[in-house]
């Protein structure tokens, strides 16, 4: 447990929110930053807020500002005030085929507002910088599965070719200022408080809604797919473990076929859905395999959810949180 306050930027958010609530489960105090964006419906992140304190004592060490990593005069103001000393950067524009449309913005989020992030962090001695990168960062690799030192250098979209340049600009960053800086690269987070825009999601409001949901390749890819408690548990050991410069994959380990992941929501639910076959887009890769040896041997890191266990608590979740609020 830290003995000062911990910034999670992007705290109001799927994995955000998780993260906060993780560490204030431990008695951390903890800052939230987040501009509750539009990109889903704000409404969705004030509950996730809302979830994280549930008694006195855990709302007295959660901070939430709302507020945008691109604004740095909000930025100086806030490591002024609180002088964070560890900090989990999670806030980013998300989503590869998203990022085709608009990489201006993809870019000003996800690079400019590391820079700022790190700009700050270095005035203060002994920060430790965890940084939220994407499997997306490897490319249309043929080497499976995907370790940290394989080559990064050919992103398929503007979504991980800025997380990528935010990689790198971490590396500058410790080069220059001894900042400590770990980027994760996520495989395929999936669970309860999910993105709309996510793959699970999508399947059942497909089957609810009757939303239009396009099936890449027929199904025919595979994912890498990670339980949100096991990413959290990955970043918390981040947080407490300053490495110099790292890049760490958090995923399972264990690719499943798209097509088998979407079954098994639909055996869950007792209905079948009538997703639109699609082709593969030029932004896609055909699968997703985290080597996992340097996390375990680095972080502890162990996930334990199973895909199948997964799956049945998200499905608990949605019933709840969607289809019954």
């Amino acid at each position: 447990m830290t003995a000062y306050p911990i910034l999670v930027t992007g705290a109001a958010g799927f994995i955000g929110s998780h993260l906060a609530e993780s560490l204030l489960s431990r008695g951390d105090a903890v800052i939230g930053l987040d501009n509750l964006n539009d990109y889903y419906d704000p409404a969705r992140k004030r509950a996730n807020l809302a979830e994280l304190c549930t008694d006195s004592s855990c709302a007295e060490r959660f901070t939430f500002i709302e507020g945008d990593v691109r604004d740095r005069s909000l930025l100086a103001a806030l490591f002024e005030r609180y002088r964070p000393q560890a900090i989990a950067h999670l806030a980013a524009m998300a989503g590869v085929r998203a990022s085709i449309d608009d990489p201006h913005l993809y870019y000003e989020v996800n690079l400019t507002g590391s820079l700022n992030l790190l700009e700050e962090a270095r005035q203060q001695p002994n920060t430790n910088f965890v940084f939220a990168s994407t499997s997306s960062a490897y490319g249309n690799t043929d080497r499976t599965p995907f370790e940290e030192t394989d080559k990064s250098d050919r992103p398929l979209s503007p979504y991980p070719a800025s997380k990528r340049a935010a990689e790198l600009l971490g590396h500058s960053f410790h080069h220059l200022f001894d900042q400590n800086f770990t980027a994760l690269r996520f495989f395929t987070v999936y669970g309860p408080r999910g993105r709309p825009d996510m793959m699970a999601y999508k399947v059942l409001d497909n089957i609810f809604f009757g939303r239009d949901v396009p099936l890449y390749n027929n199904g025919q890819m595979y994912r890498d797919w990670t339980y949100v408690e096991d990413i959290v548990a990955g970043i918390v050991a981040a947080l407490d473990r300053p490495l110099g410069y790292e890049i760490i994959n958090l995923g399972r380990g264990e690719p499943v076929l798209l097509a088998d992941f979407v079954a098994r929501i639909e055996a869950l639910s007792g209905h079948s859905s009538s997703l639109r076959p699609a082709p593969m887009m030029n932004a896609d890769i055909r699968a997703t395999h985290a080597e996992i040896s340097k996390a375990r041997r680095l972080l502890d890191y162990n996930p334990t959810i199973s895909v199948q266990e997964g799956v049945e608590r998200f499905w608990t979740w949605y019933r709840s949180a969607v289809l019954e609020d």
